[in-house]
């Protein structure tokens, strides 16, 4: 008989299931984990310390970067603590625009994550579904702000610009005829609210195929059913949130305990697990999207009937309408200003938290009186999912590890900050 000694292995960061950057130290008895060190800091860009240089307005796009597929809903944090201490508040026309796009990111952070966490488990068919639904909300971020990903729409005192009337348009090429592109412009003949409505008129039965792919396949339960097994008293004692605490069984969600934005307007249900496994978490997302779902239908149908201002008018943060810096000189100058200066919050300190994708995510501003933050503090929910690694791992196969990083649902942009 051959002996079995521990050794210790080094997992990533260029294992293609890291989801970044992620080392993982694994010590192992064979092929069971005993230990897992998570090393972090490969991708360190310094968020937080490039923000105190920086004059407010300038750092909204550092959020986006963050984490690369939340960028709204982190914008949206930032923005907020902005607001608080200045106690400002947007307009009602563009909070509801604010509470549809938190949304559609919801939706497109889980088609990412289940595309990549099919793959990761070896279901590639996944990945190429959840990408050509993922591709119709990217025009949508692309239409209101023009990228596709780092936005920088959300503002202090609203969002950049109202919603467009018209989507663009395919055009005839070599490899799609006249016949292909009229079909692919059917549903961009009208506004981004049609174009967003047709959407989630048919997203349903796109989930529904996910749900065929996945929740009853004999394989992914056996990869995902009793795997991370988290109790709902250790999930609070981890400072677990979003889905990850949801699928323990707790039902905590920012936007019902602590409202904002116009959640308290819209109706929703949070869905909660039972057993806490990862098979768990992955029926909780699903579920996310059909909710998050059915918050875009009623964004949109208040927006059809509510014309209004999408930014506070005459306010220190706004700068002056386009027509009008063109043909003023005090437009020009406050325009000149706020953009290359930026404007001073009030001394004191702010906690802003949004319901992000991946659980809470907040900004911890403080303000010295000057036109940047003394100090911005990130609370990241990828940090303190893989806080619990270690003890999500411990006794599992070599294998679960791949599941278990999927299962968090990390990105590396918000855990290294």
């Amino acid at each position: 008989m051959s002996d079995i000694r521990n050794f210790t292995l080094n997992f990533g960061p260029a294992h293609p299931a890291a989801h970044g950057v992620l080392r993982l130290v694994l010590e192992m008895d064979g092929e069971v984990i005993e230990r897992a060190d998570p090393h972090v800091g490969l991708l360190h860009r310094g968020t937080e310390k490039l923000a105190e240089s920086k004059p407010y307005n300038q750092s909204i796009g550092y959020m986006d970067r963050l984490d690369y597929v939340s960028m709204m809903c982190n914008e949206h944090a930032y923005v907020r603590a902005i607001e608080k201490l200045m106690g400002i508040e947007a307009p009602v026309r563009a909070q509801y625009i604010r509470t549809m796009f938190d949304e559609i990111t919801r939706i497109l952070n889980h088609l990412m994550w289940i595309g990549a966490h099919g793959l990761d488990v070896g279901a590639m068919t996944m990945f190429l579904y959840a990408f050509r639904e993922r591709e119709d909300l990217m025009d949508a971020y692309e239409a209101v702000s023009g990228a596709r990903m780092h936005a920088t729409y959300y503002r202090p005192g609203g969002v950049y610009r109202d919603l467009p009337d018209s989507m663009p348009q395919y055009e005839e090429t070599p490899w799609k005829n006249a016949k292909t592109v009229k079909q692919l412009n059917e549903s961009r003949s009208g506004s981004l609210l049609d174009f967003l409505e047709d959407f989630t008129q048919r997203f349903p039965s796109c989930v529904d195929e996910y749900e065929t792919l996945l929740t009853d396949n004999r394989i992914w339960k056996q990869r995902l059913v009793d795997i991370g097994i988290v109790d709902p008293e250790k999930a609070k004692q981890l400072g677990f949130s979003g889905p990850m605490i949801r699928g323990s069984g707790i039902a905590w969600d920012l936007r019902k305990k602590q409202p904002y934005a116009v959640y308290d307007k819209v109706d929703f249900d949070i869905p909660v697990g039972t057993n806490g496994d990862s098979y768990d978490r992955y029926l909780v997302r699903i579920e996310e999207m059909r909710q998050s779902n059915r918050i875009i239908k009623q964004c949109i149908d208040w927006l059809r009937v509510n014309p209004g201002a999408v930014m506070l008018e005459d306010s220190p943060v706004a700068p002056p309408r386009r027509a009008d810096m063109k043909s003023g000189m005090e437009s020009l100058i406050k325009h000149f200003k706020v953009v290359t200066e930026g404007y001073t919050l009030p001394a004191g300190e702010v906690y802003s938290a949004v319901e992000h994708p991946k659980g809470e995510f907040g900004c911890y501003l403080v303000s010295d009186g000057s036109n940047k933050p003394y100090r911005l503090k990130i609370r990241a929910p990828g940090f303190v999912h893989l806080s619990a690694m270690d003890e999500m791992v411990r006794g599992h196969m070599l294998s679960d590890v791949v599941t278990i990083i999927g299962t968090q649902d990390i990105v590396f942009g918000e855990v290294d900050r």
